[in-house]
């Protein structure tokens, strides 16, 4: 029989795939968190659960399973079959898709390991992603059965935790393709690629907060921008707590004004990244690379100011979310091509 290539272009789709896909799972985990629809379903049935209910006995069942935890009792008393139906398919849409991404990292992985086409460094690379969604499934439900039992909300340090980690999968993924992309490197730019590794702690520590947010709903506060509620940087609100410290982990006011402090740093890590790598002789991908992030920067920032301005509507919080995404993609592919 013929030797196949290893690491031949089926493989680079394979993970390019994985990363669409996850692109699409952050935007429908936003959607999902947005429209409040993460507890409506209230049992986790890995297989059975992936066929909706069918039938009005069936709704009515998971309905009235519904109605048995506090999110309903606390915030939607008010619901019919009709309201939960919406809900539900937020969620079981998400729990779906979560599936579908574990099939399609795991049997083309089966079936490229079987059939020999993967070098050995990407066997052991690809047991890291298949490791990373498999922790990311265990934290989607970890986070959810935190709203299932005394309060109605989950817990934003685990949605921050299952947020984060799904864009690190992403990252993750996107390396690796990129690895077999681009299979040789020049040596590395130290100046950008330090600045570089500085702005990718800087946007996952703001992707981490962007979770808090999410979770502690911080975005319907204080709307106005470049300053807080009354004309102030800092407002009052945002050192309540004692000791201190909690007010910028478990305060909304205190979470909102770091989020909005680190939007700032990302945008100077970025333009230091732009005026370091302008004193080189750039390749056409780093080129693109820096001028990406500049561009997604910018957009980005903008979306963040308007999501604030109008008490984040589902439109502009999912457009954040998105920006969010591509400036952890261009990130990822500008430290790659500034990396040995």
């Amino acid at each position: 029989m013929k030797q196949r290539k290893k690491d031949n272009k089926k493989v680079i789709y394979w993970l390019l795939t994985g990363c669409f896909l996850l692109f699409i799972m952050v935007i429908v985990g936003g959607i999902t968190r947005l429209t409040d629809s993460g507890l409506s379903m209230s049992n986790y049935k890995l297989i059975t659960g992936t066929i909706p209910p069918l039938t009005d006995a069936e709704w009515q069942e998971a309905f009235d399973l519904y109605k048995q935890f506090p999110e309903f009792n606390a915030y939607n008393t008010h619901f019919e079959l009709e309201d939960f139906k919406a809900i539900y398919f937020w969620e079981w849409f998400h729990r779906v898709l979560g599936r579908l991404i574990g099939l399609v990292f795991i049997l083309p992985f089966l079936y490229f390991l079987i059939t020999k086409q993967l070098s050995k460094p990407t066997i052991k690379k690809s047991l890291v992603l298949l490791a990373l969604g498999a922790f990311q499934g265990f934290l989607g439900w970890y986070m959810v059965k935190s709203g299932l039992v005394d309060m109605p909300d989950v817990s934003h340090y685990r949605l921050a935790a299952h947020l984060t980690t799904a864009f690190l999968t992403f990252a993750a993924t996107l390396w690796v393709a990129l690895d077999l992309i681009f299979p040789k490197r020049k040596p590395a730019l130290k100046p950008v690629k330090n600045w570089l590794v500085i702005g990718v702690i800087i946007l996952l520590i703001q992707i981490i907060y962007g979770g808090f947010v999410a979770g502690l709903k911080a975005g319907l506060l204080h709307n106005h921008w470049p300053m807080m509620n009354e004309g102030m940087f800092m407002h009052d609100t945002v050192y309540l707590l004692e000791p201190l410290y909690k007010n910028f982990l478990e305060n909304p006011s205190g979470i909102q004004f770091i989020h909005r402090t680190l939007a700032y740093l990302v945008v100077i890590a970025v333009a230091i990244i732009w005026h370091k790598a302008r004193k080189f002789a750039l390749s056409k991908a780093q080129k693109y690379a820096v001028n990406a992030l500049v561009l997604l920067v910018i957009l980005q920032f903008s979306l963040g100011v308007f999501t604030i301005l109008y008490k984040v509507p589902l439109s502009l919080g999912i457009a954040h979310q998105i920006g969010a995404f591509f400036m952890i993609s261009a990130m990822t592919f500008a430290l790659h091509r500034f990396s040995k």
